[in-house]
C-alpha cells in the first residue's frame, strides 16, 4: 500500500523563527488500542515534540510540515515490556545459551549491541521498552542516557540495572569459577541487609525499575522478602518486576504483590487469580516456536511451547491484565532484534488474544505498568508524539504491525517521510 507524503517546509529565509514548528499528519484511519475504535481521516497536529491536537475538523496551521498518511493506519508506538538490548546470543558459540554470552562478550561490546538493538526496535514500531536487567556492569543505563541525551536513536527506556537474585541468579556456580559467571550480572541478596543493598545500589547507579529473580534456586524469595525489596524500592519511586519460572516462586510474587510477574511458567490458574486479586500486571514471554526450537531442540522447543501458550491462554482466560513482553535475545539470521520481537504477536493470537485485547496488551497495558501512562501509550492532546502507521488496520489483522513503515518517537519523525 502506497504512502504519500506531502511535506510543507518553513522558508529558508527565516530559519530562526520563534515559533514552534508544527507537523500535520494526515491519517487515513486513526486506531485507539484502548477503546477500540477506528476513526477515518482524522488530523494529529504535533509540536515541540508533543500532540496538541486530533479529530477530523482539526485546522492545519499554513507553516505546518504535512505528511500524509491517509493510505495507512495510524496507532500509538508500541511497548516491549520484557527486553534485553546488551545481550546477544550467538545460537553457534554460545549453544543458545546465554551464560556463555555474558562470558564471551565484554560491557564494551555489549553496550554497542544495546545500540543496535535499540535502533531495530525504534525502527520496528517499540517506542518504548522496558529492560529487564542481564546487561552486565549498568550497561543499559548507559545506552538509555545516550538515547535520552540524543547522541543515539532508540525507544524510551525503563531499565534494571543489575538483577538481584538468590545466591547464584540464574546460573549454577562452580566454586572455584563462581567470579567469572556471578558479577557483574547479578547482586546476590540473601538477607534484608542484602536486599536492602542492592536496592540502593542499582538506584544510585541509575535503574528505574527493580528486577527480582524470584526462584531459579532451590531456595527462594519469601513473600515477606519480595515485599521488603517492594517496599524499599517504592520509597524511591521505583517498582519490582518479578521473574518468576516456577509454581511456588510466582505464588510468593503474587502474594507479595509485585508490580509485575515475569514469564510464568509455572503459574497456577489461582495465583494468576490471586495476582489479578493483588493488582500485578502479567509479562508472558511466549516464545514463537520456531524460534524455541531453534535453541532448545525440537523435542523440548515443541513442550515449552505448548506450555508457554496453556499459560497465557489462562492468563487471558482470567482476566488479569496483561503486558507484551518478549524476552528475545537470539541473534537469528535475517532478523534484527526488532523484526524479531514483533513476531511474538503470532504466540498471543494463538492463545486466543483479540486484536483489541493484543493491541491494548502493546500500548496502554504496558505504559500503566512503566508508569508513563500519563505520558505515552496513547495519541492524546498533551502525549508524547509517539506514533506508528502501517499499511492496513491491526483491529482487522494484527499482523500487519510486522510492516510498520512510518515512525515518529518524541515528535521526530526516525522511520518513512524519506528517512
Amino acid at each position: 500500500m502506497r504512502f504519500r507524503w506531502l511535506v510543507g517546509f518553513l522558508t529558508v529565509a527565516a530559519p530562526f523563527s520563534l515559533s514552534a514548528q508544527v507537523t500535520a499528519i494526515k491519517a487515513g484511519t486513526l486506531v485507539d488500542p484502548e477503546t477500540g475504535a477506528a476513526a477515518r481521516n482524522q488530523v494529529i497536529l504535533v509540536e515541540n515534540g508533543r500532540i496538541t491536537a486530533v479529530g477530523a475538523g482539526v485546522g492545519v496551521p499554513p507553516s505546518a510540515t504535512v505528511l500524509d498518511l491517509s493510505d495507512a493506519t495510524v496507532l500509538p508506538g508500541l511497548f516491549d515490556a520484557h527486553t534485553h538490548l546488551c545481550m546477544t546470543v550467538n545460537l553457534q558459540r554460545d549453544a543458545g545459551r546465554y551464560y556463555y554470552t555474558t562470558l564471551n562478550d565484554p560491557d564494551s561490546y555489549r553496550s554497542i549491541q544495546g545500540v543496535a538493538n535499540a535502533r531495530s526496535m525504534l525502527a520496528a514500531g517499540f517506542t518504548t521498552v522496558r529492560d529487564v536487567g542481564n546487561e552486565g556492569n549498568y550497561a543499559c543505563t548507559s545506552l538509555r542516557r545516550a538515547i535520552d541525551a540524543g547522541l543515539v536513536e532508540g525507544p524510551t527506556i525503563i531499565n534494571a540495572g543489575r538483577i538481584i537474585a538468590p545466591y547464584g541468579g540464574q546460573f549454577q556456580l562452580q566454586p572455584d569459577k563462581k567470579g567469572a559467571l556471578a558479577e557483574p550480572e547479578y547482586l546476590f541478596a540473601d538477607t534484608r541487609d542484602e536486599l536492602l543493598k542492592a536496592v540502593r545500589e542499582n538506584i544510585q547507579y541509575g535503574a528505574t525499575v527493580i528486577k527480582l529473580v524470584v526462584d531459579d534456586q532451590r531456595y527462594i524469595y519469601s513473600p515477606e522478602d519480595i515485599r521488603f525489596a517492594v517496599d524499599e524500592a517504592a520509597k524511591a519511586g521505583l517498582k519490582v518486576a518479578a521473574h518468576v519460572w516456577t509454581g511456588p516462586g510466582a505464588h510468593n510474587a503474587a502474594l507479595a504483590g509485585v508490580a509485575s510477574l515475569e514469564h510464568l511458567n509455572g503459574i497456577s490458574d489461582e495465583d494468576l487469580a490471586l495476582a489479578k486479586r493483588n493488582g500485578v500486571t502479567a509479562v508472558f514471554t511466549p516464545f514463537p516456536e520456531w524460534v524455541l526450537k531453534q535453541f532448545r531442540g525440537e523435542e523440548r522447543g515443541h513442550k515449552e511451547y505448548l506450555q508457554e501458550i496453556d499459560r497465557l491462554r489462562s492468563g487471558y482466560r482470567t482476566g488479569i491484565t496483561v503486558a507484551f513482553g518478549t524476552d528475545a535475545i537470539h541473534d537469528l539470521p535475517g532478523y534484527t532484534r526488532g523484526s524479531l520481537s514483533i513476531r511474538w504477536i503470532d504466540s498471543y493470537l494463538e492463545a486466543g488474544f483479540t486484536p483489541k485485547a493484543l493491541l491494548q496488551a502493546m500500548t496502554i497495558n504496558a505504559a500503566r505498568l512503566l508508569g508513563v501512562d500519563q505520558d505515552r501509550g496513547a495519541i492524546r492532546p498533551g502525549r508524547a508524539a509517539d506514533i506508528i502507521a502501517v499499511p492496513g488496520n491491526p483491529l482487522d489483522d494484527p499482523r500487519v504491525l510486522r510492516q510498520v513503515q512510518f515512525v515518529m518517537k518524541n515528535g521526530k519523525v526516525v522511520k518513512g517521510a524519506g528517512k
